[in-house]
């Protein structure tokens, strides 16, 4: 069902094949670019927020393209292997990032090209049978570094064991013309992706981000993002609001009231009593945690507090309980303390 299928028949017990590592996802609508030439690395390090600049063949990374605000553009998965450095990309996003670096080469020694119509993206969260494709010598095989804080990353999450600890995601890059091979594999379809990823408080560009987002709020530094790295657009808002001051908005998992038997959607309005506090960004039916979502509310929310969901219609109603994965006071980690103002009475 749907291009790529969402599902197959039966979600739930999709979702327990992909958890043991058993089944692959058809991701192939997903955008793949390459930057080849001797700058390549250097030049991405210079415009994104991840130190890629030594990125060694076969590694894998993920870094954040952001406006001169901070604001997130694009989060990109990337692999180089030794010749090209790889851009995993949303489905739509990568014409318009082709287009965008196309204008920021100026003098540098690199080439952008759109590969999406070579190379299909398959996910699994095991190791396949599948073959990837490598063009180069280096298997196109991105491993996806949300397990753990990477180096210079940061988490605000104060959770005992992160979920993401049992998150073992990657991506493999095939040839379009071995789709076939993929099909005949264990598949499962892109909700039971969704809900695994949910589970892991896995942020996703196509869906909890939107025109504000900034990754302080998704607690995507912990990935995405080099603390100590040189210059990048939006790298003034991520040192201040990390060192200084506290992101706007926070990302939290709900677990939601089954009852009606109804999930909300992206978009829908998140409630403190009758008070709007932030929206749903991806909801799902969860094969061990029932239905939960991720959504992003103000940082002034009390985590103790119950939610409601509007499901669409403000007459459907849905109870929904906080798990915190950016706390309220995340940020001001510099703890630099406040100077009195000049002719302040001292009391």
């Amino acid at each position: 069902m749907g291009s790529p299928p969402q599902h197959y028949g039966n979600p739930l017990h999709e979702q327990r094949l992909l958890a043991e590592g058993t089944a692959v996802v058809d991701l192939s609508d997903r955008a793949v670019l390459t930057v080849t030439g001797p700058d390549r690395l250097s030049w991405i390090d210079s415009l994104t927020s991840q130190a890629v600049a030594k990125l060694q063949p076969g590694e894998s990374a993920e870094t954040l393209l952001l406006d001169p605000a901070g604001r997130l553009e694009y989060a990109v998965r990337l692999l180089d292997d030794g010749v090209s450095t790889w851009l995993l990309l949303e489905a739509t996003e990568g014409a318009a990032l082709h287009t965008w670096l196309d204008r920021m080469r100026f003098m540098l020694r690199v080439e952008v090209a759109d590969r999406s119509a070579e190379f299909a993206t398959i996910g699994t969260l095991g190791s396949p049978s599948l073959a990837p494709a490598a063009p180069n010598g280096i298997a196109l095989h991105w491993r996806d570094p949300w397990s753990a804080v990477v180096t210079g990353g940061h988490q605000y999450s104060t959770a005992q064991r992160h979920p993401s600890a049992d998150w073992t995601y990657s991506e493999l890059l095939i040839d379009r013309a071995a789709l076939p091979e993929a099909a005949a594999l264990p598949a499962a379809g892109t909700l039971a992706l969704e809900a695994l990823r949910i589970a892991a408080w896995r942020p996703r560009r196509a869906t909890e981000v939107d025109e504000r987002t900034i990754p302080h709020e998704l607690d995507w530094l912990r990935s995405a993002v080099h603390l100590s790295k040189g210059c990048y657009r939006g790298q003034e808002t991520v040192a201040k609001v990390h060192n200084l001051g506290h992101p706007p908005r926070r990302l939290v998992l709900l677990h939601l009231d089954g009852s009606e038997g109804v999930l909300p959607v992206h978009g829908d309005i998140v409630l403190a009593g009758d008070k709007e506090v932030g929206s749903i960004t991806s909801a799902a039916l969860h094969y061990e945690l029932g239905p939960i979502a991720l959504a992003v509310v103000k940082r002034s929310v009390d985590p103790a507090l119950d939610l409601v969901v509007t499901a669409g219609d403000p007459a459907i109603q849905i109870a929904a309980a906080q798990e915190v994965i950016v706390p309220p006071d995340a940020g001001a980690e510099a703890n630099v303390p406040r100077l009195p103002r000049l002719g302040a009475v001292r009391r």
